[in-house]
């Protein structure tokens, strides 16, 4: 192992620990919680989105052919990563009307213009890809 390697994991190992020192200071039911809350994550994902990933991508792997499949498969991915993101802000929970700076963006726009973006690259990666191609092929 490199040097920076065992720095890494160290730092990572110290990081741990101090996490798990300031979860033994909280409370018995806070702990439980937390672990409910750990073992739920892992089991949605186990049961719900890996096979629904799996499933998506072999559909859109059949679907999408060519050169077009990696951008879409990509921007997929980051859409729906954001829109995950996106959930807990977007009917605004915490916004109270005695303090507008809580939640004091348009999420919803924010999300269709950041969508907006992504997908737009799709075509622009598909030039980009076919200029480099062409630049290739010429020297």
């Amino acid at each position: 192992m490199t040097a920076s390697r065992i720095l890494l994991v160290v730092a990572g190992l110290a990081a741990a620990a101090y996490g798990a020192v300031l979860v033994l200071d909280l409370p018995g039911r806070t702990i439980a919680l937390i672990a409910v809350w750990a073992g739920g994550g892992v089991i949605v994902h186990d049961f719900v989105f890996a096979p629904l990933s799996a499933v998506l991508g072999y559909t859109g792997r059949r679907l999408v052919k060519g050169s077009w499949w990696a951008p879409i498969a990509v921007a997929a991915l980051c859409s729906a990563t954001l829109i995950f993101l996106a959930v807990p802000v977007f009917d605004t929970p915490g916004a109270k009307p005695d303090n507008p700076t809580v939640l004091d963006r348009d999420y919803p726009m924010g999300l269709m213009i950041s969508l907006l973006i992504i997908w737009a690259c799709v075509p622009l990666y598909q030039v980009g890809a076919a200029l480099m191609q062409r630049r290739r092929a010429n020297n």
